[in-house]
């Protein structure tokens, strides 16, 4: 399975995706370095690699540019056959968000899952600070269908910071510990056909 867009070409994830993933830049936004690749073994990698495409139930891609460079790599989580929807997950290279990639990688890959793979609806959740990720799945479709508090992934987070300030809106602290807003979002195919 290939699928190539105007820039981006999306086929499934190889192991040597991931060593390269190494490569990758890191984010400048504290609230985004739970998205940074993190620092694994070689060891680590390999059952990395294994335990994400190893289940019948999930389906990993690499995602590269007109380059060829690995920029991205996203996956559909918990397929529900029967039911014929599953959760995405995405993690981009951050040299390369802003771009448009992103939007054109699930726009490419949302053709392929809803007419080929014969899906009805996908799931994701995203963190109500994360504007940019939010503003790309509202443009093909997704909507907000609730949302729920998580306990933040750092609590050595500085709260004096400016990414931190911007968004403060979109946290709650309790007790000392730090808590983000998740929101979750659904795109069933008809709402997605109305965004081609």
């Amino acid at each position: 399975m290939k699928i190539i867009g105007d820039r981006v070409t999306i086929r499934p994830l190889q192991l040597e995706d991931v060593f390269y993933m190494r490569n990758w830049g890191c984010h400048d936004n504290p609230l985004l370095s739970d998205y940074n690749f993190p620092n694994m073994t070689d060891e680590q990698i390999k059952k990395w690699y294994k335990h994400k495409t190893s289940s019948f139930f999930n389906k990993y891609y690499g995602v590269l540019n007109e380059d060829k460079r690995l920029i991205g790599y996203f996956g559909i989580k918990d397929i529900k056959y029967l039911k014929r929807e599953s959760t995405l997950g995405v993690v981009f290279d951050p040299n390369f968000i802003n771009k448009g990639y992103g939007t054109e990688t699930l726009r490419e890959y949302l053709k392929y899952y809803f007419n080929h793979m014969k899906m009805k609806r996908m799931y994701l959740e995203v963190a109500e600070f994360n504007k940019r990720a939010m503003r790309v799945y509202e443009k093909l479709g997704f909507k907000i269908n609730g949302y729920y508090l998580e306990e933040f992934h750092d609590h050595k987070l500085d709260l004096n910071n400016k990414y931190f300030q911007e968004a403060k809106s979109c946290f709650v602290i309790v007790n000392e510990k730090i808590y983000n807003y998740i929101y979750r979002m659904k795109l069933e195919k008809y709402d997605f056909i109305k965004y081609l």
